[in-house]
This record gives C-alpha cells, structure tokens and sequence, in this order.
C-alpha cells in the first residue's frame, strides 16, 4: 500500500497539512517496550515549524496524543496509533492554487494521477505528512538504543546534520568524527560546523529576503550497526535506506559511502582492506559506507541525501491553470526558504524504521536479535 512502509514493522501516515489533524499507526511493534509520548513529544519538538527565524513561521506545537497501542507505559504488541492535531491552519491562503499549478511541486501530478486534489498547502503531498514518520521514528529509535546495547553492549546512534546549503559546503575533511546531539543542535542550520553553519543562516535569511529559496545535502551516519544486518538482491540494506529517503518530499538524490565520487577511482584505490581489530573483522576504510552486498559490515553507515529548493516561492511565476491556459502565479502562505534544516530529523527517523524492520526480519529468519 502506497501509504504503509516497512514490512515487520510497519508504519501508515494519514492526513493532509491543512485538515484537521495528522498522524501514523505503527504496527509490529515488540510488546513490553517502555514508552512514554514524552520521548515522541521530543522528536516531534526538533521537526516542528516555527522553531526559529530561518525556517516557516507556522505556529504548530505538535502534540502528540497516543490512542492505542501503550498501557502502564509500555507497549503491548497492537497497533499504536498517534494523532497530531493541526492548529495553524489557513486554508485560505490556498485559494489561487485551486485552478493553478505551483511549478515544481505535485499539483498537476495529482490532479493527472486522481482527478481530485488537495490545494490547501499541497494537501497529502505537503511535508507535514512527516509529522507520523517522525513520530514513528521515536518508537523505532527506542528499539534501537534497548536492542542494540543489549545485543552488543552499545546502542545504535543515528545522527544527521547538514553539509551544504546552496554552494555553501562543509570544508572536505573537517567532519571526520561522528559529531554529537549538541554539536548538530547547537545552530538552527543543524551544520556541526561552526564556521560553515553561519554562513549558512546568513545565505537562508537573504534568499528568503528576495522572496527565493535554496536546497542543501544532508549527511547520515549511523554506529553500533551489528555485521549481518540487510539481505541481498531486492531488499539490500542501502536500497531500503535510499526508497527511505527518495520517499521524503522534496529529495532528489541519494548515494552511501563513495557515492558518486568513487567513480572516479580505481579498485585498487577504493577497496576497504579487511583488518582484525578489538578482536573481530573490519575494515582499514570505509568507502564502502558500512554496507557491502546489501548487508551491513559493522562499520558505521554512512550516506547522504540531495533536497531541491523549496519549490513554493514568493516571487510571481509561470504556469498554466487546470485548462492549460497560460497564467501567472505569486504564492502565498508560509513556507520555509531552506526545508534541509527541519529535514535533519525526518531522516533520521526513516533510517531507524529501516534498521528496526531489517533486525525484526533478521531475527524472524535467523531465530535470535543476536548477531
């Protein structure tokens, strides 16, 4: 189904950005997890608008109400089911896209896939949506830390951050260790780097002066991954990784490990040697990105992922209305100049739902959480 991803663990979104409210229901969650909306509740406050003066000003507190699926704060096996209420809603902003195609975003895609949309805010097709994979994600996080530590003595660490804005780049180099929670929070950009993450701010604030908008690239790495994690052929690990996180609004590429930029060495060059080190395999580098034959290699993940422009902008621009005639449009509403920063933790909570349904299926096939 076009709404439910996972395959064990599973997560559906529902609900459009100016409707009544949002939400996800996971389901194949393991019973007996200690869960409170509080540690959701924290997820959501790093993905909400309105957090500073670099991104949308819609004034969304995003609280999270469990319906189903926890008792005496623990889960129970059944479906959770959690809701996010919209507030700030003005659906009236919207009432010149509902005969006119925004340039770039889904209007006329949706109109030719269902003969009915949305037009208030882009509806289903909004990054609100990703209020239920966030809040899913806090679930999926919290197996991961439990799990992990008791599988190997450490818990899996997800951490996203920002590389680049526009042609505003992190220097080559400089990131090599794998940065901290306060490090990525400590600017509004989400950049672990100080000087880089300044001049970030200062480009975001003066494209949206101009009523204009610029894209960035969004780093993942992920440690205390066990080797074995993933299968091969059609469910490799990084294949999931990369559906994950082309699922996400406004992505446009994805690579892991080398990437792209490995295609301009040679194997001898790019191969990552085997080595025994702390008394198991692995390996001298990692171009690789910690999957190799679509199974993790112990080695941490490591991947990143391309976001466009935003595509609403407050500059006129040409279109055509729902019968083709040519016409022009100046948007409204609030949107943010630079949607990379509020991205950094919609990806982490899709890398944790992949790295939580691939160990659910590892134990299913293999008969142990153990590796």
């Amino acid at each position: 189904m076009p709404n439910r991803f996972g395959k064990l663990f599973t997560v559906t979104t529902w609900g459009e950005s100016h409707g009544p409210a949002v939400g996800a229901i996971v389901d194949g969650c393991p019973p007996r997890l200690p869960l409170s909306a509080e540690e959701i509740q924290g997820e959501l406050d790093r993905r909400r608008p309105g957090q500073s003066d670099i991104v949308t000003p819609r004034q969304e507190a995003d609280r999270v109400e469990i319906l189903s699926g926890i008792f005496d704060g623990r889960t129970t096996g059944h479906p959770i089911s959690m809701l996010v209420r919209n507030a700030d809603q003005r659906p009236g902003a919207y009432d010149e896209l509902r005969e006119k195609f925004r340039p770039s975003h889904a209007d006329y895609t949706y109109q030719a896939k269902y003969g009915i949309r949305d037009h208030r805010g882009g509806g289903r097709s909004s990054a609100r949506e990703t209020v239920g994979r966030v809040a899913a994600g806090a679930i999926a996080k919290k197996i991961l830390m439990l799990g992990g530590t008791a599988c190997h003595g450490a818990p899996v660490e997800i951490r996203a951050f920002l590389t680049q804005v526009h042609d505003l780049a992190v220097p080559a180099g400089v990131l090599e260790k794998f940065p901290s929670l306060a490090e990525v929070e400590a600017t509004p950009v989400r950049c672990p780097h100080a000087a880089t993450a300044e001049k970030m701010i200062e480009r975001i604030k003066a494209v949206r002066s101009e009523g204009d908008s610029v894209g960035g690239v969004i780093e993942c790495r992920v440690r205390g991954v066990p080797p074995g994690l993933g299968a091969p052929v059609f469910d490799r690990l990084e294949a999931d990784l990369a559906k994950a996180m082309l699922s996400l609004p406004a992505t446009k590429g994805f690579e892991i490990g080398s990437g792209f930029a490995g295609t301009r060495l040679r194997g001898s060059e790019h191969n990552d040697a085997f080595e025994s080190r702390d008394g198991r395999v692995r390996t001298v580098t990692n171009r690789s990105g910690g999957v190799q034959g679509g199974i993790s290699n112990g080695e941490e993940i490591v991947f990143r992922v391309a976001f466009k422009p935003t595509a609403t902008i407050l500059r006129p621009q040409q279109t055509v209305d729902g019968q083709g005639a040519p016409t022009e449009l100046t948007a409204r509403g609030r949107h943010d100049p630079c949607v990379v920063p509020r991205a950094v933790p919609i990806v982490e909570a899709m890398v944790a739902l992949v790295l939580v349904d691939h160990w659910l299926r590892h134990a299913a096939q293999c008969g142990t959480f153990e590796f």
